[in-house]
């Protein structure tokens, strides 16, 4: 009867909700009060989300900042007071984090595709494929490249970056200094509320490397480095053979426009022989028509010929930082009619490429690196032992009427190595050595097939322009000389003769992609054996 009462009034229910909240904030408030601050103490030093250690930017190391773990604080002196170090003041900074997969490397170098030079209307062979004398050669190109390329100017930044990492983790750490004042009262000490005496303290606490973290640290990032040297020997190496993709295409495009021009010539000389046969009486007006189209069919053919080669001259240009005012100008001098055989055999490749190629040695790099992980790993298992020195502590015993005191402590302070907090560490470097092994045997089968793929590539393509230039170009030669004889003897027309020439065409068009292609191919294997063996 009493709850109805209470209830149907309500006045009551507002006080107990509010007496029930006001219980419930007392009781978060203690438990908070109770609990104490809260750390949060994040990966243990080293890890990473992400994995190995192979080909991350080495300048990009990330330094978490410091552990959350917490050690118990320094007494000065035994009772109630004593000096108190901040627990994050003495913890120990996390080594730095890497993520060095080999797909991660600072040093991607994007692949350029090469161009497909477009041949419009018809071409005849030039007496000279070179180029002028004043052209921009292949050595020349590459020397460029590696004084004047952007790219190649900002990947070498990596390596004092490496350098300065280095410093960093072979510098030791800081002491520790700290200072108080403690025991004082709220009002005063009495004899009926006795305390202190008040006391002052200086602290230095210097901490000791017992496991050889700093050690272990330096020696990880140099081995960084060398891992970092290697991979900027390989970026080299696809830089430079996407320069070589581009300067081909400039030497395709070259060559394309002095078979044009070539071709243009000769049509010109056949038009004005037309013209004066016709103006003659001796050919009808379609004949030199037809002659009259091919001619200026070929004009087109040099105009966009010319076009395509300025096109590639900038591609050049771009990747040799110079100005691309010059691209109209510029020209470039390459021997693309000389063949040229593989300089030894397969096996002898092979095995040069296995020695020389910067990428299986950076691979091979990474697992000495990760040994050298594993090694930082087991070293930050536990963390320094703090040195405690107090110079100074002032005990003022003046309320008491008697002379204050002066003192010295020396202290120790050390993790008691009852668990390995840098088990999970430790399991992941190795997994990541073994991981990085698997990828070298990889790469390195990799390395033999890109081999294989550019000596087999070179030995077809100097079979295709040796049956060119030995049986092809000259049958087609031999077929258009004999239909321009039955049309100068009047036994077949003028279009018989231009159909002789259209196949000859064709066959030159197939003669000069077989040069590119047999030029790319010596290039390509200079790419696959690391190392410049062919000019």
């Amino acid at each position: 009867m009493g709850h109805r009462t209470v209830y149907r009034r309500g006045l009551p229910v507002a006080q107990i909700l509010l007496a029930s909240t006001a219980a419930w904030l007392l009781v978060a408030s203690s438990r908070a009060l109770a609990q104490g601050p809260q750390f949060d103490a994040g990966a243990p030093p080293g890890a990473a989300a992400g994995a190995s250690t192979v080909g991350v930017p080495l300048g990009a190391a990330d330094f978490p900042g410091m552990q959350g773990a917490s050690i118990a604080p320094f007494s000065g002196r035994p009772g109630p007071g004593g000096s108190h170090v901040p627990a994050a003041a003495l913890s120990t900074p996390r080594a730095p984090v890497f993520r060095t997969n080999a797909q991660g490397s600072p040093f991607a170098v994007q692949p350029i595709q090469e161009q497909d030079i477009p041949a419009y209307g018809d071409l005849d062979l030039p007496e000279n494929y070179e180029g002028p004398a004043s052209g921009l050669t292949i050595d020349q190109a590459i020397e460029l490249l590696m004084k004047q390329n952007l790219d190649l100017i900002a990947y070498r930044m990596e390596v004092p970056m490496a350098e300065a990492d280095i410093l960093t983790a072979s510098l030791r750490n800081n002491p520790i200094f700290y200072a108080d004042y403690q025991l004082l009262p709220y009002g005063h000490y009495s004899f009926l509320r006795p305390g202190g005496p008040q006391q002052s303290d200086v602290n230095i606490n210097y901490p000791l490397d017992i496991t050889g973290k700093r050690r272990a640290h330096t020696q990880q990032y140099r081995m960084a480095k060398r891992v970092t040297e290697a991979q900027l020997q390989d970026a080299v190496r696809n830089m430079i053979d996407n320069l070589y993709t581009v300067y081909v295409d400039a030497v395709s495009a070259a060559l394309t426009v002095k078979f044009s021009e070539t071709y243009a010539t000769g049509i010109r000389g056949l038009e004005e022989r037309m013209g004066q046969l016709y103006r003659g009486g001796q050919v009808k007006e379609s004949d030199l028509l037809a002659v009259r189209a091919k001619r200026e069919q070929a004009e087109l053919q040099v105009r966009e010929a010319l076009q395509a080669k300025f096109k590639a001259n900038r591609a050049v240009i771009l990747m040799l930082n110079l100005s691309f005012d010059d691209a109209e100008a510029f020209e470039v001098r390459d021997p693309i009619g000389k063949l040229r055989p593989a300089p030894m055999k397969r096996e002898e490749l092979i095995r040069a490429a296995l020695e020389i190629r910067p990428d299986l040695h950076a691979i091979k790099m990474g697992i000495k690196r990760s040994e050298a992980d594993i090694r930082a790993a087991k070293a930050d298992a536990y963390p320094d032992v703090f040195v405690l020195y107090q110079p100074y502590t002032f005990q003022n015993n003046t309320y008491l009427g008697v002379q204050s005191a002066y003192s010295w402590t020396l202290g120790l302070t050390a993790t008691v190595p009852l668990y390995n907090r840098n088990q999970g560490n430790i399991a992941r470097a190795k997994i990541n050595r073994d991981q990085t092994a698997v990828q070298a045997a990889s790469t390195e089968r990799q390395v033999v097939s890109d081999v294989l793929d550019a000596e087999q590539e070179l030995r077809q393509s100097l079979i295709s322009v040796r049956e060119f230039q030995d049986e092809i170009i000259p049958a087609n030669r031999k077929m258009r000389d004999s239909a321009y004889k039955l049309y100068r003897a009047g036994e077949s027309s003028i279009l018989d003769f231009l159909e002789a020439q259209l196949s000859y065409n064709e066959a030159v068009k197939q003669y000069r992609d077989a040069l590119v292609r047999h030029r790319r191919a010596i290039l390509d294997l200079n790419t696959a054996v690391g190392e410049r063996i062919l000019p």
